[in-house]
């Protein structure tokens, strides 16, 4: 399998663009799929100025192994948002971002949701609002190859 190695320098580039796309929606808050969406959340937090940044947990991977089925937990009491900008790396089948847009709709019916991520598959069930990139290698981010 061919990779694709993705690199600071990259990533600065990349969520600078897409900022600038999201912009427009004027998110109240951010929420995190983690572990995949957390730098890139985080870094969208700071450009937008915008402290209602949440996380939850999402496991469709283990490694590069895909699971069974999806597992959602600690997900937030997000309730007094309007506009939740959903954020993860990259949407690969569009079963975990699907999966979890339903649950904050139906959790929280009076929100807005849009989803951004740094990567996106033509092939997928769900496309993201907001994206950058299409994959079409196995991407090694550098927030999950810098440290062991």
């Amino acid at each position: 399998m061919k990779t694709f190695n993705y690199t600071y320098d990259l990533f600065k580039n990349d969520t600078q663009e897409l900022v600038n796309k999201c912009r427009q929606f004027e998110p109240d808050a951010i929420l995190a799929i983690a572990r995949g969406g957390l730098s890139l959340s985080h870094h969208i937090a700071q450009a937008l100025n915008i402290r209602n940044l949440y996380t939850l947990n999402s496991i469709y991977y283990e490694d590069d192994i895909k699971q069974e089925k999806i597992t959602i937990f600690n997900v937030p009491d997000i309730k007094n948002a309007k506009k939740i900008l959903i954020v993860d790396d990259i949407v690969d089948s569009g079963k975990t971002l699907k999966t979890v847009t339903k649950l904050i709709n139906d959790k929280f019916p009076n929100a807005i949701c849009k989803t951004a991520t740094l990567f996106y598959k033509k092939t997928a069930h769900f496309q993201p609002d907001y994206t950058i990139n299409e994959a079409t290698h196995w991407i090694n981010f550098f927030w999950e190859s810098d440290i062991t």
